[in-house]
Parts: C-alpha cells; sequence; structure tokens
C-alpha cells in the first residue's frame, strides 16, 4: 500500500495529500497545524509530501531527508515554471515587439 501511494504521489500528489488527508493522520502527524498542509496542497504539493515522509518515516528533516524535501522543491519549481513559461509563450507569440 504504500508504495501505491508514493507512486500516485509522483503522477497525482494533490490526489495523493487528499486521500492522506482523509484516509490517515499521517498530515497531522508531520505538521502541527492545518494551515500548512492546505497552503502545500495549493503551491507545493511535492514538497508538501517530501516534508511529511521525511518527518513521519525519518524522524525529522536532516541528513538524507534534506536532499529529498529539497528535490521536491525543485520538481514544484519546475512544475510551475513549465506552465507559466507556457503560458508566457501563447501570449507573446501574439505581441508585436
Amino acid at each position: 500500500m504504500p508504495w501505491l501511494t508514493a507512486i500516485l504521489g509522483l503522477f497525482f500528489p494533490r490526489l495523493a495529500l487528499l486521500l492522506l488527508w482523509l484516509l490517515s493522520d499521517y498530515l497531522g502527524r508531520a505538521f502541527e497545524t492545518a494551515i500548512w498542509p492546505v497552503l502545500g496542497f495549493l503551491f507545493m504539493p511535492f514538497t508538501t509530501l517530501a516534508w511529511s515522509l521525511a518527518q513521519n518515516e525519518g524522524g525529522g528533516v536532516h541528513g538524507v531527508w534534506i536532499v529529498v524535501v529539497v528535490i521536491a522543491a525543485l520538481m514544484d519549481i519546475g512544475v510551475i515554471g513549465k506552465r507559466a513559461k507556457k503560458r508566457g509563450g501563447q501570449t507573446c507569440a501574439t505581441c508585436r515587439t
């Protein structure tokens, strides 16, 4: 079951976060308040999943878990950047500058 959640998290991170929130207390153990998972769901889902994994499985964000969280943050920035570039390219194609 954990592997299914991991694979689901790679392709559909928001769905994985939603299922973790509804079906377990995995996010509740990783975060003290509910605001961080909600903000993570909206803006950085890969990083939220990696942070909760590091807190629950690694006992905190230290050692190799820092690398996991940084890679997840870079994935989030890459996904956001790709969308912005694609959107920006469509509007600039019609510009006459």
